[in-house]
């Protein structure tokens, strides 16, 4: 793992302890499974990326095959994909609020 993904994940890891743990994807009593959770899928992508440069070092060292460092990649290149929509839509939503006349 690089040192860029390293701090990143580190700094992930410091913002989680900030909040207090994984608060917002904690379930509150009587509520189902089936909603989105925003810390749930912030990990999901951190976890795509971190599994993915894993594959990228295992290969390099002849410790895994082509086709889990692609398979890997493609996830991560999909779990960042859809974070950058996502970022998108909330700054697209934010700067309409802005735009509202009082």
């Amino acid at each position: 793992m690089d040192m860029n993904a390293f701090n990143a994940l580190k700094t992930y890891q410091s913002a989680q302890g900030a909040i207090g743990g994984n608060k917002l994807a904690e379930k509150p009593s009587g509520e189902s499974n089936d909603e989105f959770k925003p810390m749930g899928a912030a990990k999901e992508a951190v976890s795509a990326v971190v599994k993915s440069e894993q594959a990228a070092a295992a290969f390099m060292t002849g410790q895994a095959d082509p086709h889990s460092v692609v398979e890997a990649i493609a996830s991560a290149e999909l779990a960042v994909e859809t974070a950058v929509t996502l970022r998108n839509r909330v700054v697209e939503a934010y700067q309409e609020l802005l735009r509202m006349p009082i």
